[in-house]
């Protein structure tokens, strides 16, 4: 039995206004200095958006208020605010190409990303076909020579065929990918009743994938009822590719190669319209509930999670991002020696010898078989069950006293904001700005006390340090314990107070 996604209808596909539109907010170079200067592991600036790679709760970035941080640890619900650009920050595109040779090597590094997150960077585009006698095939591209080895996998996940519709995230290679499924039925002993396609497109950054959504969507159902057209893809591909090198290396020339490391921490910031009815983050909040806060120690642990869920995906790898957001500090310097935290998004038998290497991931499956392969992750969440076979892994799975007295601010916090929405009508502040900048803030607490202890003439973690990160001294030790390791405070001992309970 065929059953339709849950998700709700999608945004209508729009472009982004210019940045050198008169009259109008220039989003992608506000506070660019600001955000360009704290290094490239942090992901994140006190004034961003939604720190981290992923999305925002709407179109062009808005810039959550600076929020208050309460003597328990707690903070106040945030308002949020779009900050029109410098127009003077910003360089015009015709500039640069009548500069001279040494104006030309003046051009700042915040002109310049700003210059490139501005281009479209659509690297390719294919339809997949599911065919009854060979399987998932690779059915059109562009450009004709683009590496998609595998992509007919990715773009339409096992088990598909029991949704209707579906979105998916994925990575290829460099690249991450959006694709668009969908199911239809046909008259046809050939096709044995039922004809699936995706439709998608590969990029060097998934933050401005959700332009296309709708777009994929409607070109989807075309291929469905006009299999072979695909002039519209052919237009849309000249219209917004982006240009590859000669070396063909799969590098994109728009983005400045001594700037790469900015440009995921400036032009990938999140700019994603959330398409789930509830909004990506509140789902994930009630989906999960006080499990949010073990998967909160896990990512900042680094470790390697895998969600499995049967389809539909798209809702899945929401949930993919949403871990991701929970691991973010902004404080530059910290984290530099750790593995990146880096969305894999959907995964399948495929991508087995790609996540070998991998030394910390976040990623989703529909296939069960993954269960088995207990030497690719560290963390397997079935469902909203949270599991390690990682004997030192375990006692992190029991929710310590300061995990659940969290949770409960958080939900308070929730509870105050949605209130306010209704009788106030705030249409500003919402709940992925208040989710984000709880954990950011819960996050920068814990290292900026651990730089000040080991700083300190005296660099020993007493009870009374440990309560400051709002931590629990008995219920967290084992977790600090990896923290201090992952991390390198090499140098800070542990008082003989925090023994465990």
């Amino acid at each position: 039995m065929v059953e339709r996604s849950d998700r709700a209808p999608l945004l209508d596909w729009e472009e982004a206004p210019s940045a050198e539109k008169p009259g109008g907010a220039a989003p992608a170079t506000a506070n660019t200095k600001d955000r360009l200067s704290s290094p490239s592991n942090s992901r994140a600036s006190p004034g961003c958006s939604a720190p981290g790679f992923g999305w925002s709760s709407g179109p062009g970035g808005p810039t959550p208020g600076r929020s208050v941080s309460n003597a328990d640890g707690s903070i106040d619900p945030p308002a949020t605010s779009i900050t029109p650009a410098d127009k003077d920050e910003a360089l015009h595109p015709d500039t640069e190409e009548h500069l001279s040779d040494s104006e030309s090597r003046e051009v700042t590094l915040e002109d310049r990303m700003v210059k490139w997150e501005e281009k479209d960077q659509i690297v390719s585009v294919f339809v997949v076909t599911f065919n009854t006698r060979s399987g998932n095939m690779l059915e059109w591209c562009l450009p004709k020579d683009m590496d998609l080895e595998g992509v007919e996998f990715k773009a339409i996940a096992s088990g598909s065929h029991r949704v209707t519709t579906d979105f998916i995230y994925f990575r290829k290679g460099n690249y991450f990918g959006l694709a668009c499924f969908a199911n239809m039925p046909v008259e046809s002993t050939v096709e044995r009743g039922a004809r699936m396609k995706s439709v998608g497109i590969l990029s060097p950054s998934y933050t401005l994938l959700y332009r296309y959504m709708s777009f994929l969507e409607h070109q989807v159902r075309l291929q469905l009822q006009s299999p072979g057209h695909y002039s519209p893809l052919e237009a849309f591909y000249e219209d917004k590719r982006a240009l590859l090198p000669p070396s063909g290396d799969g590098v994109v020339t728009a983005c400045p190669a001594n700037a790469w490391g900015a440009a995921i921490n400036h032009s990938m910031h999140p700019e994603m319209k959330i398409t789930h009815p509830a909004g990506c983050m509140s789902q994930f909040i009630r989906f999960f509930g006080e499990q949010i806060m073990v998967l909160w120690k896990l990512a900042l642990l680094r470790r390697r999670i895998l969600i499995f869920s049967p389809p539909p995906v798209g809702v899945v790898c929401y949930r993919v991002y949403c871990c991701c957001c929970l691991a973010n500090i902004s404080i530059p310097g910290i984290g530099v020696a750790v593995p990146e935290f880096r969305p894999f998004f959907y995964v399948n038998v495929a991508d087995i010898s790609a996540l070998e290497n991998e030394l910390s991931y976040v990623a989703c499956t529909t296939e069960k078989i993954f269960e088995e392969k207990k030497d690719l992750y560290d963390v397997y969440v079935d469902n909203q069950n949270v599991k390690t076979y990682r004997d030192g892994l375990k006692p992190l799975l029991r929710l310590s006293t300061a995990d659940r007295e969290k949770y409960r601010k958080l939900t308070e916090q929730r509870q105050m904001l949605l209130y306010s929405q209704e009788e106030n009508g705030d249409c500003v502040s919402s709940e992925e700005d208040l989710f984000i900048l709880f954990f950011l803030e819960q996050n920068n607490r814990i290292f900026q006390t651990l730089s000040e202890v080991a700083g300190s003439s005296d660099p020993t973690l007493t009870q009374e340090s440990v309560r400051a990160m709002g931590l629990d001294p008995h219920g967290d030790r084992l977790f600090l314990l990896h923290l201090l390791e992952i991390y390198g405070y090499d140098n800070l001992m542990v008082s003989e107070q925090l023994c465990c309970s």
